[in-house]
């Protein structure tokens, strides 16, 4: 399985679709299986009152949902289901909508303020999908330790973290965000002995700047492969996800 790790800058706009059709046939060019983009990609991450006239509804999303006939598609959205607007996850594949996820774990802190404008999911499962059963959860939702439990007892082939995360606490060892990502998600893989596959936008928004630094963790924990920070980058990726049960749980207890 080769995946596409689409470490994008949005615009806080609607006005993302077709740099995500261009990405998806670029990928789809490569050979690749699935291309993920990030958190909010279709919408950017700081709208605040923008949600009400940005959101969208399933029906906007055609293009899409055409353009999965022969490549899976994750995307992050606005996304409105009758009175209510959701933070998003949307898997598409052989032109339909496969999987809908609703981030579970608004954060209302600091910089961020997404419990004043979007519902919270309420759960969190897995779906499957050509590639084996998968896990989909957004960035604040992987600091949940009753989401990560979750997670380790589902025992996924693929847990797929979308992200906007903006850069905070440099110092002379790097980034300190970067860092407390890294043990989360080398953690969950590890726990899990499943692929954990992280992708984060780039660019600056309203004050904020993100990271970017997507990565690919195997089963034992490890990072395989990682984006560059601050930069656009399409990340490709070949998983081997052909091992059993037994052979993951070997290999995560390997010195």
């Amino acid at each position: 399985m080769k995946i596409c790790l689409s470490q994008i800058t949005s615009k806080l706009s609607r006005n993302n679709i077709e740099k995500h059709l261009r990405y998806v046939s670029v990928a789809k060019e490569d050979g690749c299986d699935l291309v993920i983009f990030p958190e909010l990609s279709l919408n950017g991450y700081r709208m605040m009152d923008l949600v009400f006239e940005d959101a969208y509804d399933v029906e906007d999303l055609m293009l899409l949902k055409n353009a999965s006939k022969d490549i899976d598609i994750l995307v992050g959205a606005a996304l409105r289901s009758g009175h209510k607007i959701y933070n998003s996850a949307i898997y598409f594949s052989n032109s339909e909508i496969l999987n809908i996820y609703h981030k579970n774990t608004l954060p209302n802190y600091g910089m961020f303020e997404e419990a004043r404008f979007f519902f919270a999911g309420d759960a969190i499962g897995s779906f499957s999908t050509k590639f084996g059963i998968a896990v989909c959860v957004i960035c604040e939702d992987l600091w949940n330790v009753k989401i990560i439990d979750k997670i380790v007892s589902i025992k996924p082939d693929f847990v797929y973290v979308i992200s906007a995360s903006p850069a905070r606490g440099f110092s002379n060892e790097g980034i300190e965000i970067e860092n407390k990502w890294n043990s989360i998600l080398c953690a969950t893989a590890g726990l899990s002995g499943t692929y954990t596959i992280f992708v984060n936008r780039v660019g600056f928004e309203d004050g904020l700047g993100f990271w970017g630094g997507s990565r690919v963790v195997n089963p034992k924990g490890l990072i395989e492969k990682k984006a560059s920070l601050f930069e656009e980058e399409l990340l490709e990726v070949e998983l081997f996800n052909n091992l059993s049960k037994t052979e993951k749980y070997l290999l995560r207890i390997k010195e």
